[in-house]
This record gives structure tokens, sequence and C-alpha cells, in this order.
């Protein structure tokens, strides 16, 4: 049970607190609510962007990293499709400096054509190296248009296209900043060996004087049923083919997120899983396989992914899968399989409970959802899943007119003449 105080300023900022003795430090973690879903779609990789942008400089502390080192913290961001996250970790006699550095950065970046300049090529560089010059680097480029046709979930955090952020000027990334980095848009939550009083007291100090912001209000579309099967072939220089068959699950609100998430750990969660132990050891018609979600919070991917043994066809390789994804409906697990899942779950839930940081994320994402208290039930909502609630949401999931499959093959050899 992680126990919390809540406050939420005049100004929207909602404010939680951990109390924890058993860290000298303490973690301080800010999560605004815009992800990649919240850009336009003209103007995508927004968010990502800003993640870098961030830490070029706030209005009026030119230098983000430098105070936090000489505080003895360290510092990260990450972006996804949903939310943007900053987080802190310093001594407990240093708190205040994360207060300072972070309110001057909502308050407002320094925005200037050279901050924009060098972050825009540290973007344009990441999505050359980690999306185009790397085998397989560019599977959720093709993946998410496959899968979503007018959900914004249809592009990836990096953008649609680099040319977005090539052509994003000054203007444009301050109107994103103002429309979604705000105090009403955003949930601080400080974790560690620190008092709730002292918590609420210096975010009063620092986060109370920004004023609430007048955020973007443009509605998400929902992604339509998907009727018919997506199918699409690439061929790149990579060594082995790849095969990728999506399906859209319930997003996070859904009860049955949770179900989904355990069914893709029966499939392939460890070496006793079902596709592993048939698919890859006896019948070796795999050399890899992989079941995974995307854990979005509006209804996100089940990816299926593997990579044929030699000498099997995709074709071939699909079926085999269909086979055991239909096998989902008619063989459910046997209580053994998914108490099995259930222990590993809690396991890894109780591990990510250990760390501060990792219980002021958590917190923070909760709250997010709408309510900070579901950390507390989440093991619940997964120890409460029967055999039948495997079966009916399988059937929902697994049928082929609502599949997304990418064959990801290599090029073919070219002949070549010369000596």
């Amino acid at each position: 049970m992680i126990k919390y105080e809540r406050q939420v300023l005049p100004n929207g900022l909602t404010v939680l607190a951990h109390h924890d003795e058993s860290s000298p430090l303490v973690a301080f973690n800010i999560v605004y609510n815009v992800g990649s879903k919240n850009e336009d779609p003209d103007k995508t990789g927004f968010a990502h962007l800003f993640e870098h942008l961030m830490f070029g400089g706030s209005v009026n502390i030119p230098s983000y990293d430098e105070p936090i080192q000489m505080a003895g913290g360290e510092n990260n961001a990450f972006t996804n499709n949903d939310i943007t996250n900053y987080y802190i970790t310093l001594p407990k006699e240093n708190i205040e400096t994360a207060f300072w550095l972070e309110s001057d950065r909502m308050l407002s970046l320094a925005f200037s054509k050279k901050s924009l300049e060098v972050q825009r090529n540290v973007v344009i560089e990441e999505f050359n190296q980690r999306y185009l010059n790397q085998p397989y680097g560019d599977v959720w480029l093709l993946l998410r248009p496959l899968g979503y046709k007018h959900h914004p979930y249809q592009w990836a955090t990096i953008g649609k296209s680099i040319d977005h952020i090539k052509e994003a000027t000054l203007t444009d990334v301050k109107d994103f900043f103002f429309a979604h980095y705000g105090p009403n848009n955003a949930i601080l939550s400080v974790a560690g060996n620190i008092n709730p009083a002292e918590v609420f007291e210096l975010a009063t100090k620092w986060f109370g004087p920004i004023e609430q912001r007048k955020l973007s209000n443009k509605t998400i579309t929902p992604e339509p049923e998907q009727t018919e099967e997506r199918r699409l072939t690439v061929y790149r220089k990579v060594p082995y083919p790849s095969l990728y068959m999506a399906f859209v699950m319930p997003g996070r609100h859904s009860p049955d997120y949770h179900t989904t998430d355990l069914i893709s750990d029966i499939l392939s969660n460890g070496k006793s899983s079902r596709l592993y132990r048939k698919l890859v050891q006896e019948e070796q018609r795999f050399s890899e396989l992989n079941v995974f979600i995307t854990g979005d919070i509006e209804p996100g991917l089940l990816v299926v992914t593997g990579r044929p043994a030699e000498g099997v066809t995709m074709e071939d390789a699909e079926e085999l899968l269909w086979k055991e994804l239909e096998g989902m409906k008619e063989n459910p697990p046997v209580e053994y399989e998914l108490e099995k899942v259930k222990n590993r779950f809690e396991s890894t839930v109780m591990f990510s409970e250990v760390g501060i940081l990792s219980k002021a994320m958590n917190l923070g994402f909760y709250e997010l959802l709408g309510d900070a208290n579901l950390i507390n039930k989440e093991m619940e909502n997964y120890r409460k899943i029967t055999i039948d609630d495997i079966c009916r949401v399988s059937k929902s999931l697994f049928i082929r007119t609502r599949c997304s499959t990418l064959h990801y093959l290599p090029e073919p050899a070219t002949t070549n003449h010369h000596a």
C-alpha cells in the first residue's frame, strides 16, 4: 500500500506527496498531459521536440543541467503517445533546486532561434540514427499507420515525417508550449524522506505564481472498429525476414486492458509460454517470438512479432501463429498457467514499487488516469481475472478482419557482374 497526500493549487497544478524514509534521496516527477496524440497531423513530433527543448534553458535559468549536477542530482525525461514526463532525483537537502528549475521551465522556455536550431538538429539526427539507419528501425513508422487510420496514434512519437520538425518555426513551438505545458495540465509527485507539508509549501512557493494556461481543447478522433484485414510488405537491408501482426486492444480505462496484458504474457512471457514452447522449442518453426502490448491510455496495440526459422515461408509462419491465437479461444489456459503469469506480474509490481522514482512516476501516471489510488488497486485488477475472461477477450481480440500484418523482408540479392 502506497500512502500519499494530495493537494491542488489554485492554478490547477495537482501535487502528490509520498513520505518514504528508506532513501536519502528524493524523487521529483512532473508529468504533463501531452503526448504525440495531442499534435496536429500536419505538425507532428512536437511533444518529443519539447522533451529536448526543455533542456535548452528556461526564461530565467540559462543552463538546466549545471544546477542539478551541483546539487548532486540526476535528471531525465521521456515522451510517448500520451504523456511527457520529466524527473529528477537528488539529496533531500537540495530538493528546492528541483522546484526552482522545474517551475521556471513551466513558466516559460528561453525560446531562442539558436536553441530551436540546436534541438531540431538533435531530433533529426535521432530520427536518422534510430529509425532510418538501423535494421528494422522504421517498423513503428509502418505499423502504426497500418493499425490506425483516424486516431493520432497513427504516428510514432518522433513524428510522421521529419519534415515537420525541419519546418517548425519559433511561433509553432511557442504556440504548442503555451497550449499544453501549464500548471492545469500537469501533475507533480514527490517521493522520499520529505514531509508532505514541506512538499506542498515548496510547490505553492515556486509553482503557485504561474498562471493557468488556456489549454488546447482539440478533441481526439476515436479509431473506428477495423472491419478488414490490412497488409503491407516492405523490403529493406536486413538479414532476416520478420513478421508483425497488430491488433487494436482495449485502452487503460477498460477492465479488459488487464486481461489483454495477461493474454500477451500467457502467449510469450518466458520460455515456458505457449508460443515459445511450441513454435520455438518443440517445432522449431521460429527462431524468435514475442507478444507485447503498447500500454497506451486509449485503445493501443497488441503486437505479435516473430522471425520464422529458415525454410518457413511468411504465409506458413502466419498460419502457425493464427492456429495458436485461435487456440486461446478454444483451449484457454489452465489455472496453473494463469496463476504463473499473475505471480510473475505481482513480483514485477512489487519490485517496481521499491524505488522512490518508480513510486513518484506511478503516482503521477495513475493520477493522470483519474485517480492516484489506482496504484494500490492494480494488483487486485490482475488477481481477479478468470479463465473465462481470457477466453472472452481472446474471442473479441483475435479476429482476422481486425489484424494489421506487416511482412518485413530482406531485399532480394542482386547479381553482381563486376569482378
